[in-house]
């Protein structure tokens, strides 16, 4: 098996974390693991599909914004913190604070 990448705290950069943090899937798993310390892939249930969200947590964990670990069968993803506090003190408490919950998909009644 092949061992999952986490850069180290001293090759992330801002411009890596901003662009994992500008797409609003990503931001929305941001959001929820800050909430939740840990969750697997599952327990998020965001509405894309699989493979999709694979790509999304390897943006953020190759970004550094996000640390994995397999359980099992599961992948267990958590924040790293202290690293991007380390590295970029107060971003995330900021980005945490401005973003909202994604709405749900509601078609308008032009589709």
């Amino acid at each position: 098996m092949r061992p999952i990448f986490h850069p180290n705290s001293e090759s992330m950069t801002l411009a890596g974390v901003l662009y994992a943090l500008g797409d609003p899937v990503r931001l929305e798993i941001v959001r929820r693991l800050a909430a939740a310390d840990e969750l697997s892939c599952s327990d998020l249930d965001l509405q894309v599909a699989k493979s999709t969200l694979s790509h999304h947590f390897k943006i953020l964990r190759e970004a550094g914004v996000l640390y994995c670990r397999k359980q099992g069968t599961q992948h267990m993803n958590s924040l790293r913190r202290e690293d991007l506090d380390r590295a970029f003190p107060g971003l995330l408490e900021v980005i945490l604070k401005a973003a909202v919950p994604a709405p749900a998909y509601v078609p308008s009644a032009r589709e």
